[in-house]
């Protein structure tokens, strides 16, 4: 495989026609070799669009979406940058060309230490990741952009609590197959902006809440 004309067709076919045109997000998705995140078995798909299975059930989002969640963070190089949901590392890579510094929260032990791994070998130096329960995340204000990247069934504001004022998060939230994708700014102490993205469809956060189970 030519990896480099992958990695243009990848741009230019999937991320440009999902409206991702931000030069900082484009350059970052180019510099971050993605096919060294993607697990050894299916480093011949590391480009497609579509999700990639990881260990514990998991999976690697495509590279539109993404590119998506990048472009709607508006990520400065002061900012601190919060990623749920380390997977593969990839994302939090990316983040970490655009970033300050960027905590990353992993709640399964062997994808943690895999992504750091990923993280150390592509010479990210600016990303930590932890294992960790996002879903036990109590910060007020700590946050100039969070990325969710699994899925909440039902919404819950503690990560629209941890942003900063002017602060984004991007989450996706609802049952499937009718998920929604938002981008949420902290306007003020008790003031949030809710924007509708796309929709969309992920596997939910573990321990995320879910509604209850009607029994006949």
């Amino acid at each position: 495989m030519n990896l480099e004309a992958a990695r243009l067709q990848m741009i230019e076919q999937q991320i440009h026609t999902w409206d991702v045109f931000d030069e900082r997000v484009l350059a970052a998705m180019r510099e971050v070799k993605r096919e060294q995140f993607v697990p050894q078995q299916w480093r011949g798909t590391a480009f497609a669009d579509g999700p990639i299975p990881l260990p514990h059930g998991q999976f690697m989002l495509p590279p539109k979406i993404q590119g998506r969640i990048l472009q709607a963070l508006d990520i400065a190089p002061d900012h601190i940058v919060l990623e749920v949901g380390t997977g593969s590392g990839y994302l939090a890579a990316c983040m970490g060309r655009l970033a300050s510094r960027v905590r990353s929260m992993e709640i399964f032990p062997e994808l943690a230490a895999s992504a750091t791994r990923h993280l150390l070998d592509a010479a990210i130096n600016n990303v930590a990741v932890e294992t960790a329960d996002a879903m036990l995340l109590d910060e007020v204000g700590q946050y100039d952009a969070i990325a969710v990247t699994g899925s909440l069934p039902l919404y819950d504001e503690r990560f629209q609590r941890a942003l900063k004022p002017g602060g984004r998060l991007f989450i996706v939230t609802g049952p499937a197959p009718a998920m929604e994708a938002w981008k949420i700014t902290r306007m003020g102490e008790r003031e949030w902006l809710r924007e509708g993205l796309f929709e969309t469809v992920i596997e939910p956060l573990v321990n995320a809440p879910r509604p209850p189970q009607f029994v006949f």
